[in-house]
């Protein structure tokens, strides 16, 4: 899939974007269960390797959560794909890392890891503002379809939600709270990877295109997104 980025790696409305950023109080942080479980379970549905949630800063790209190339904690700005893919209004998705795919970056990094494969969908707060990227990577070159697009978008929603109840109890002092509210999230992202590994069991992989499957896939998101509509910010037993 070919993408048309703009000329430049840093957008016209940086300053306020990373007003956004820095308003969460979630870059450069230590790890939190709650975001490492998102990542995991992406990783499952997409069938890769890697996947990962980043916060793009001035300089840095910062990953919140990474399985799948643990070690690495940020990147330089100029050699994330994720840099590049906050400035456009929809998922982004590359078969290849050659310097084709996106001028705006140095693709060496990538390449030095074998990574041939990128999607992502941002992290959009509700101001508007792109200030990450949910991404899942892979070694083999491929594609997505629309369905797979659709589904991670959907769960770069759920992130965003989650870092927007995060900073809600930061800033009432709630840091016990917080730690609840993540078991309460971890216990629903438990049955989610549950279902993730009986599914790839039973076919070897995830197919998300299979209507049997995401039926299954749909109807977790679907209890999660009632759960934040509903405003609890918690995914207990009656939201299910």
């Amino acid at each position: 899939m070919s993408h048309q980025f703009p000329d430049r790696l840093i957008p016209d409305n940086e300053a306020a974007r990373l007003r956004t950023l820095h308003l969460y109080q979630i870059v450069n942080t230590t790890a939190e269960p709650i975001f490492d479980d998102y990542v995991a379970w992406a990783a499952q549905l997409f069938n890769t390797p890697i996947s990962l949630i980043s916060l793009v800063d001035e300089d840095y790209v910062h990953f919140k959560a990474l399985t799948g190339a643990e070690g690495v904690p940020s990147l330089q700005r100029s050699d994330s794909m994720c840099s590049a893919a906050i400035l456009l209004d929809a998922p982004v998705v590359t078969g290849d890392y050659s310097a084709e795919s996106c001028r705006l970056i140095s693709t060496d990094v990538a390449q030095a890891f074998g990574l041939n494969f990128y999607a992502g969908s941002a992290l959009r707060m509700p101001d508007g503002a792109r200030i990450g990227m949910l991404a899942v990577i892979g070694r083999e070159a491929r594609g997505v379809s629309a369905v797979e697009t659709q589904v991670l978008s959907q769960l770069a929603n759920l992130v965003s939600r989650t870092i927007a109840l995060r900073l809600r109890y930061l800033e009432a002092g709630r840091l016990d709270d917080w730690e609840e509210a993540q078991r309460e999230l971890a216990d629903n992202l438990d049955e989610n990877a549950a279902l993730a590994r009986y599914l790839t069991s039973r076919n070897g992989r995830i197919d998300l295109d299979d209507d049997d499957v995401l039926a299954l896939v749909q109807r977790r998101l679907k209890a999660w997104a009632t759960c934040w509509t509903a405003g609890c910010g918690k995914c207990s037993k009656r939201c299910k």
